[in-house]
């Protein structure tokens, strides 16, 4: 007598589909046309802002809402959405506490969800709490911004899932990185960013200690400014052999994470400004970015000089037999 041995099929992949650096303009916020050069008082100072921005990174950071619109008709129908942080263009330097900012980022955050409904995560990006101006050093972290979050647009500071052998959580890296960012916050709210880091920390511990052995984790960190500050914790670093990807938005391009690389150790530079401050306070500490296996999505517009805009996307093995493959995409400017 024969036996009949069926083949069991190996299960389809969990397929991601990762959107970072949106910043859409609102109504509200392309009204502000010069926003970029507020607070700069020096007509050398704002001239080289000009250049820069109309040449290397954005020549109108309010002309690429359409974007949005061409990432959600190309990925079609994948298990799980992500977008990885920074949703308007925060032109007050405030966050969400702006209510034009505020605007963007939930026309933003509304056209995702009614395109994916439960299939959608969103992590929290530096600009949705607020982030001191380029330059002109107005604005910052305001806790207001971290309430409207939580009440008007829905969002969570984690957030986990799981897909077969794997678990994919989602951070807050301003919050881990506050004490970067602490100088940008108003004096008076500061305990209170410290209690909400607190909380933070509880959870991502809890989550890092439950993880089984055989279990693979993809992280989603919108600014690796945070990275150091989760080597830094015993639950995590004792599973980072189990991070098969850490996945970063922040940079807007390649460009930028190579040279963050090639800078990783510098000096932190005081006196310079907060901007300047809280950059080389990053790079002095990118080196301990290797063991997050670190994957750029790039802004969804990119730069002006390259126009290497896209978004990323992923494969996951369920049995995990196999590594996630993770690829990015171009989208053109029309």
């Amino acid at each position: 007598m024969r036996l009949r041995l069926s083949r069991v099929s190996a299960p389809s992949p969990f397929r991601i589909a990762i959107v970072s650096d949106i910043h859409y303009a609102s109504r509200a916020e392309q009204q502000r046309p010069d926003y970029a050069s507020a607070g700069i008082e020096s007509p050398v100072g704002r001239r080289l802002l000009q250049l820069y921005r109309r040449h290397l990174w954005l020549r109108d950071p309010f002309a690429h809402n359409h974007l949005l619109e061409q990432f959600m008709a190309r990925v079609g129908d994948p298990d799980l959405v992500v977008a990885n942080g920074d949703y308007s263009c925060d032109s007050a330097f405030v966050g969400v506490s702006d209510d034009a900012a505020c605007l963007s980022a939930a026309e933003c955050l509304h056209s995702l969800r009614r395109r994916f409904g439960a299939q959608f995560e969103a992590t929290i990006g530096d600009h949705e709490l607020g982030k001191a101006s380029l330059g002109g050093g107005l604005g910052g972290l305001r806790w207001a911004s971290w309430r409207r979050l939580h009440t008007e647009l829905a969002m969570r500071p984690f957030w986990q899932r799981s897909a077969g052998r794997y678990v994919l959580m989602g951070v807050t890296s301003t919050l881990l990185a506050f004490p970067v960012f602490e100088p940008e916050a108003l004096p008076e709210e500061r305990s209170a960013w410290h209690r909400a880091r607190d909380q933070h920390l509880a959870e991502v511990r809890r989550a890092f200690g439950a993880l089984d052995p055989g279990q693979r984790l993809v992280v989603f960190c919108h600014d690796p400014t945070a990275l150091p500050f989760l080597e830094r914790e015993p639950a995590v670093r004792a599973r980072l052999p189990q991070i098969e990807r850490t996945v970063i938005g922040h940079l807007h391009t390649r460009l930028v994470l190579w040279k963050s690389r090639l800078l990783a150790g510098m000096p932190v530079v005081r006196g310079l400004g907060t901007t300047v401050r809280r950059l080389s306070t990053a790079l002095h500490e990118a080196r301990r970015w290797k063991p997050f296996r670190v994957f750029l999505c790039p802004a969804l517009a990119g730069t002006q000089l390259f126009r290497d805009g896209g978004y990323g996307t992923a494969e996951l093995d369920p049995d995990a037999r196999v590594p996630a493959r993770f690829r990015t995409h171009r989208l053109p400017w029309s």
